[in-house]
């Protein structure tokens, strides 16, 4: 069996960058799968590379985090026009695995359907066009009756739409009732990352010795809304608490959010270069509490944000300032703390004695390390994947389900 992965932002680990779809294509032809991707670069011409025996073809769309709504949009548009075309020179394909962000890469699954007789497998990370409607990006009831129809028929037409987390799922069956949903969460590498002590040379590099890390990784765009965390490392230099806050980023928020910071005249908080996954797993290192951060946007707690997942698997104290499935979790299972991201004082009242109780400390971080391996591994994700595959329609696997409890 063939399989056509598109999905716009296809890494590789030398890359860096989220490596879900890569683990999910390696799972597929360690079982069997015949399996070519196609994806893009920021290069001006297109290029072929075969990545540990997968065939991966390389569009030139330029992208870049930085870039506004409208830039983006019309990134879209043309790697899915470009993508179709692409797909239409690619023989023997018997099934083809679309994965969003953005929408856009359905349009291509839909299309392939439609004229080749395809069937597809669309797998929803973050629902659209719902998030930039509640973030006021998209304003216009004409277009958005138009993208509400889009979406909803991209899930109608797909034979199984993986969702991201228990929120996705809950919103596609109320656009597209009778899908066949699947909910297959991010994953945690916990061969890659591991829970270790600090190390000394590190915590010198970094310049946190002795000091209780709090850091944030990722995205620095509007949804991210990093002026929380600037505002509990504001509250805490206030304090005199001996928090250390650091910020490894890139984004199209980021100038702004250092300018801000520049004028509340932190102290206790670092901007970092956004490096490698090598780079990650040393900042991780000498972190003791990852912070997850999105706006106070309903729609963005149904998120499934890589830098939860990685922080579980590093063994890291988990502090997210969203309500939704992720709080739930971490609350249930003794991971980490929810803070009010509208009481900057919540995460020094939170933080701070465990600086003095590093045994309390020591479990939640146990506690984080253990859910990962259990529920979120890589292992398991590619398993729940290959049950679709084969058209199994009972996705429970045993045991694994802790995020039932939350759905």
């Amino acid at each position: 069996m063939k399989i056509l992965i598109i999905h716009q932002y296809f890494n590789a680990p030398e890359s860096g960058g989220p490596l879900r779809s890569y683990y999910l294509a390696q799972g597929m032809k360690s079982h069997g799968y015949n399996v070519e991707v196609i994806t893009s670069h920021n290069l001006k011409a297109p290029l072929e590379k075969q990545i540990q025996g997968i065939k991966v073809h390389y569009l030139p769309v330029f992208y870049d985090n930085h870039l506004r709504f409208l830039p983006r949009i019309i990134a879209f548009i043309k790697f899915a026009w470009l993508a179709y075309k692409k797909s239409l020179l690619i023989d023997g394909v018997d099934l083809c695995y679309a994965i969003s962000t953005p929408l856009s890469t359905g349009w291509v699954a839909n299309k392939l359907k439609a004229t080749q007789d395809i069937p597809y497998i669309f797998e929803v990370g973050d629902l659209w066009p719902e998030a930039p409607i509640q973030m006021g990006m998209l304003k216009s009831s004409w277009l958005i009756k138009k993208i509400r129809h889009f979406e909803k028929t991209i899930y109608q037409g797909a034979d199984r739409v993986i969702a991201l987390s228990p929120g996705i799922k809950e919103s596609i069956l109320k656009t597209a009732p009778g899908c066949q949903v699947s909910v297959i969460p991010n994953m945690s590498d916990c061969q890659f990352f591991r829970m270790q002590p600090k190390e000394d040379s590190l915590e010198e590099r970094f310049g946190v010795k002795g000091k209780m890390v709090i850091t944030y990784f990722g995205a620095a765009g509007r949804a991210n809304h990093l002026e929380y965390l600037l505002e509990a490392a504001r509250y805490a230099q206030s304090a005199n608490h001996r928090l250390h806050f650091l910020v490894a980023a890139q984004g199209s928020e980021l100038k702004r959010i250092k300018e801000l910071a520049a004028q509340y005249r932190l102290q206790n908080l670092d901007f970092l270069n956004y490096g490698n996954r090598d780079y990650l797993k040393n900042l991780l290192n000498i972190t003791d509490a990852v912070y997850v951060s999105y706006a106070d946007v309903p729609i963005l707690a149904t998120g499934s944000p890589n830098k939860y997942f990685d922080g579980l698997a590093a063994g890291k104290l988990m502090l997210v300032n969203f309500k939704g499935w992720l709080k739930e979790l971490t609350e249930l299972n003794e991971l980490g703390f929810y803070v009010d991201p509208e009481r900057p004082e919540a995460v020094c009242e939170l933080m701070s004695p465990l600086a003095l109780n590093r045994p309390n400390l020591l479990e939640l971080q146990k506690n984080a390390r253990a859910t990962a391996e259990t529920y979120f591994s890589r292992e398991l994700a590619v398993q729940k994947l290959l049950k679709c595959l084969d058209n199994e329609h009972q996705m429970m696997v045993k045991g694994t389900e802790v995020y039932t409890l939350t759905a």
